[in-house]
């Protein structure tokens, strides 16, 4: 853990999530983290390091069934993982907030924006995004699963979608997809209300650069800065990647 990192946990519909936060001062900074990762990668950690050392607020945390937070990951949803950021928002933070959002965590940030901007809550400063996954039960998944694929899902209730990194496989059920579609977010133009500065690699397999795109053409009313990086996979966890995501945070903290 960092330097006077505080641990915590909030109880949310009988779920119980895994917080750390830095305090500091605002505008704080939230990490939303990706699909079956945590709040211990190399990102988030270089963020809670960046954030203690410029003594600004940061709080990241664990969905439901991902790393330290109670439940079984192949048990969630997006509505669920969704409900868990809300909470770790109104619960967790204080005054003007970045939300930084990699992968999975893009489409959380998005939700998250768009429903604060509906009942007026004007605390977002802004949106830095890293290789957003807006839609991916849908467009990245059930899209381009082969028939089999689909059969299996509409008949046994889940697939095990093989990993790119060596990890176990990803548990994709039929509950996830379907709730998924209760969120999507790419079909017509919608604003979040805040400026968006999105990362994306080129050599992106998880997340191909136009799907980005696509996200980018729906936020057609928000200041929105593309910046697509040209070796970059998916996970833009190197040192040079590390160092464009907080060069994309000092604009705004």
């Amino acid at each position: 853990m960092i330097e006077n990192e505080i641990s915590s946990r909030i109880a949310v519909a009988g779920r119980d999530i895994a917080v750390r936060a830095v305090p500091g001062r605002a505008p704080g900074v939230l990490w939303l983290g990706g699909f079956k990762s945590d709040m211990t990668g190399t990102k988030a950690e270089h963020l809670a390091r960046w954030a203690a050392a410029r003594g600004s607020a940061y709080v990241r945390f664990d969905y439901s069934g991902h790393g330290a937070s109670s439940g079984r990951f192949e048990d969630g949803t997006i509505s669920q993982w969704l409900e868990d950021t809300l909470a770790v928002f109104e619960r967790a933070t204080t005054g003007p907030q970045i939300l930084v959002g990699s992968s999975m965590g893009g489409w959380m940030a998005l939700l998250l924006a768009r429903a604060l901007a509906a009942r007026g809550d004007g605390r977002l400063k802004a949106l830095v995004l890293i290789a957003p996954a807006p839609d991916f039960t849908e467009a990245l998944m059930w899209d381009r699963f082969p028939p089999p694929v689909r059969e299996q899902i509409e008949r046994t209730g889940r697939f095990l979608k093989p990993s790119l990194y060596g990890e176990d496989p990803y548990v994709i059920t039929k509950e996830l997809i379907e709730d998924g579609r209760r969120h999507l977010l790419l079909g017509a133009p919608f604003a979040v209300g805040c400026p968006v500065r999105i990362q994306q690699g080129a050599v992106d397999e998880d997340v191909p650069w136009a799907h980005a795109m696509r996200l980018v053409s729906c936020l057609a009313e928000d200041d929105v800065v593309f910046a697509l990086v040209k070796d970059g996979d998916h996970r833009l966890s190197r040192p040079e990647d590390l160092e464009r995501l907080t060069a994309a945070l000092e604009e705004f903290a």
